[in-house]
């Protein structure tokens, strides 16, 4: 079959919209699903900066939501016509799988970052028969249709806004898993968020919807004036004695905090406003080694990466539409749609601190 999706053919110039062919209907364990759209995180546009590590000429994209049209068999509990999320790969053997801890599949950098599964390999070209690189992270949805593991679908409701619910399965989830999962806050807890982008408000939100205060730190003051509205505190990041001030509205200091920047300072600033016992998660890539200032781990407080937000996806985005639900997720205050064919604008965008989630339509 042949559609339409957004290439990127080269880690400095932009994505062409261009027609694809996809040379086999899905196999065994596999469906294939009409996107209805695809949010644009961070993750895709650091492709760019990684240069050389995932291969290209690519599809990306890889918070998709859609409607399933064609499965491999009935064995994989989907139907055409069922509404999915779709989700990060994963092996679904290995230690971490079996633990119910798929962000830690043995194989996650190579099916989702460098390459995909190998017999994948020759079914995804261009229009002229060229190789294009296996799914990214399983989906490569930045495209009219993709093909995906039906174990990294998650059925949805419906009535649901599907076109906007493609976040929940990476960048939101990030956000309210590390909330909801990693740290388990609750009624009287306090988390601090460092960098109120897509993952940051998403965990503000998962805070506030657990009932724990909410503290949300960045330098973008329409991002603030955003996070406040979420009912949290907002603390400018350049604020002068940032952690005395977060412990003083914490009263003696943050039980836990998110770290969404990679911001060597920032995250020294985030160990010393945790009380005694805190822990602080880090969900960003570090590009420079982490020098951690004397004392900041003291008193018992440790800090540990989070991926994936420690999420099942099929557990943690029905929680998260159920939350929506009842008005303690807005997540969909957070996105602007785009049309595929204006991925360029919405990568500015993006860039630019314009836009929290761009999400794409096909």
């Amino acid at each position: 079959m042949r559609f339409g999706a957004a290439v990127l053919r080269s880690y400095e110039d932009p994505f062409t919209v261009e027609e694809v062919r996809l040379d086999a209907g899905p196999a065994e364990g596999e469906v294939l699903v009409r996107i209805a759209g695809c949010g644009m995180c961070r993750t895709d546009l650091a492709v760019r900066r990684s240069a050389g590590r995932s291969p290209l000429p690519a599809v990306l994209g890889h918070e998709g939501a859609g409607v399933v049209v064609e499965t491999g068999g009935p064995e994989t509990g989907l139907s055409p016509g069922d509404h999915v999320v779709l989700g990060f790969d994963s092996c679904g053997h290995c230690r971490g799988c079996l633990g119910g801890n798929p962000a830690y599949c043995d194989r996650f950098a190579a099916l989702n970052l460098f390459g995909g599964r190998p017999e994948h390999a020759g079914r995804f070209t261009d229009a002229a028969g060229g190789a294009l690189a296996p799914r990214w992270f399983g989906q490569s949805s930045f495209a009219a249709y993709a093909m995906v593991q039906a174990r990294n679908a998650v059925r949805v409701d419906p009535s649901l806004p599907l076109e906007l619910l493609g976040p929940l399965g990476c960048g939101f989830l990030t956000g309210a898993g590390a909330v909801l999962n990693s740290f388990g806050a609750g009624p009287g807890d306090t988390v601090a968020v460092f960098g109120a982008g897509a993952v940051g408000l998403a965990a503000v939100m998962a805070a506030t919807a657990a009932g724990a205060v909410a503290v949300a730190v960045d330098r973008h003051p329409e991002r603030l004036a955003f996070a406040e509205k979420l009912n949290a505190v907002p603390v400018h990041a350049a604020s002068a004695g940032l952690p005395d001030r977060i412990r003083r509205l914490t009263d003696g200091g943050a039980q836990y905090a998110l770290d969404t920047t990679g911001s060597g300072r920032l995250i020294n600033d985030a160990l010393r406003a945790l009380r005694p016992l805190g822990h602080l998660g880090l969900v960003a890539r570090l590009h420079t080694a982490l020098a951690l200032e004397p004392g900041t781990l003291d008193r018992g407080r440790r800090i540990s990466h989070i991926c994936e937000g420690d999420a099942v996806p099929g557990l943690l985005v029905p929680r998260l539409t159920g939350l929506w639900r009842a008005g303690l997720f807005p997540f969909d205050q957070l996105i602007r749609t785009y049309p595929l064919s204006d991925i360029n604008e919405a990568e500015r965008d993006c860039e630019a601190g314009l836009v929290v989630k761009p999400v794409l339509i096909p």
